[in-house]
């Protein structure tokens, strides 16, 4: 599979089709599933979800447009500890995020609120790892794991 980065194309769907890959009714499913949710839906609860968009869609489907997704950085695929993959577009409009899951629930909070030090800390450890590693950062994904408020 490619990875592909297609600079200039503005819209998700563009993107897809941009970087070589067909627009089915399948992905676009999925796509507009992704699009429509501010939570971080599991493979399953796409499919699920995909369903009553097109009923004739396959799980194989949702797991190849995943990973297609994934290979172009537009999803990203997180770890809620529940040994299924959660997934959330990475353009979502919600701005640069952070995780806290919890290791109980599987619960994850989105946590944006950052504080000066936090941004000062990460870009000089940004700074660093590029330089030691000789590797150019284009991003990164943090996941704080505990316990929430409910399960305290």
């Amino acid at each position: 599979m490619k990875n592909c980065e297609c600079p200039g194309a503005e819209k998700l769907h563009g993107r897809f089709r941009g970087c070589g890959y067909r627009m089915t009714a399948g992905r676009e499913a999925v796509i507009k599933v992704l699009q429509e949710t501010q939570e971080h839906l599991s493979a399953d609860e796409i499919f699920s979800k995909a369903r009553v968009i097109n009923p004739d869609i396959g799980l194989t489907t949702i797991y190849r447009t995943l990973e297609k997704l994934s290979m172009m950085g537009e999803v990203h695929k997180l770890d809620s500890g529940d040994k299924r993959g959660r997934f959330e577009l990475a353009n979502s409009g919600k701005g640069h995020h952070h995780h806290l899951v919890c290791s109980r629930c599987n619960r994850i909070i989105d946590y944006d609120d950052f504080i000066d030090d936090e941004v000062r800390l990460l870009k000089e450890m940004e700074k660093k790892l590029s330089k030691k590693y000789n590797f150019a950062i284009s991003g990164h994904l943090i996941q704080f794991y505990g316990v929430c408020d409910k399960c305290k």
